[in-house]
């Protein structure tokens, strides 16, 4: 399969769609980010994976030389203007009976988790939810999947929704979700929303985990919507 990634960053998912096609297989991988795809490059020849090209550029105004078997994405439509738009552009590059593919979060539900037991979860919300709507993200570009398909003229995607969430003394996710914030962090502190010491990156996981076992309430992590769908042959 010959596999088009929009949004590759640091090449996670493109590692990842190499070894599920296979030496045979290509994946041409799509950033408008120059710098991080030099790391994506090094990244992909430290694995000694050759079926990788990474190219610099907007996928909304690229054009290739041939169609795609598939086309992926994960949380590249929610920093997109006219979202829509693009991704019914990103589609003339399928081809018939190809696989079209994208994961985004869903911020919008976030407010649902909010409990009077749990101060600390409730204030990473908040943050959370702040800096991303100071970005310019789309919130609810999870669920906005659908009206992206179905107005691009695919069929109804088939979606899922899914947090991982735990309660553990030893759940990995509290130490996942101290990473998150250690990456916002700087643009916690450029929008003004915290400042380093007020986040605590460093005793976060701990104090979260401390939290869970005196309300009883478990933790989740970002919530992720993934939708698919196969273009007509």
């Amino acid at each position: 399969m010959q596999v088009l990634e929009i949004g590759s960053g640091a090449g996670d998912v493109a590692l990842t769609l190499a070894e599920l096609v296979g030496p045979t297989g290509q994946i041409v991988g799509v950033d408008i980010n120059v710098d991080i795809l030099d790391t994506a490059r090094q990244r992909a020849a430290d694995a000694g994976m050759q079926n990788i090209e990474f190219i610099a550029g907007d996928a909304r105004i690229l054009e290739f030389s041939d169609k795609f078997d598939a086309i992926v994405g994960r949380f590249v439509l929610m920093y997109m203007v006219e979202q829509r738009t693009a991704f019914a552009k990103l589609v003339t590059h399928l081809k018939p009976g190809g696989i079209i593919a994208f994961q985004e979060p869903e911020y919008t539900l976030y407010p649902a988790f909010l409990h009077p037991d749990t101060p600390l979860m409730n204030q990473l919300i908040t943050w959370i939810l702040d800096v991303f709507e100071h970005s310019g993200a789309h919130l609810n570009m999870g669920i906005g999947l659908y009206q992206a398909f179905v107005d691009a003229g695919l069929p109804s995607p088939t979606m899922h929704l899914e947090s991982p969430i735990g309660a553990e003394k030893n759940w990995a996710g509290y130490r996942y979700m101290a990473t998150i914030f250690r990456s916002l962090l700087p643009l916690l502190e450029k929008y003004g929303l915290a400042t380093a010491e007020q986040v605590d990156v460093d005793t976060l996981a701990s104090r979260i985990r401390q939290e869970v076992i005196t309300s009883k309430r478990p933790f989740f992590l970002p919530l992720h919507v993934t939708a698919h769908a196969t273009l007509p042959t």
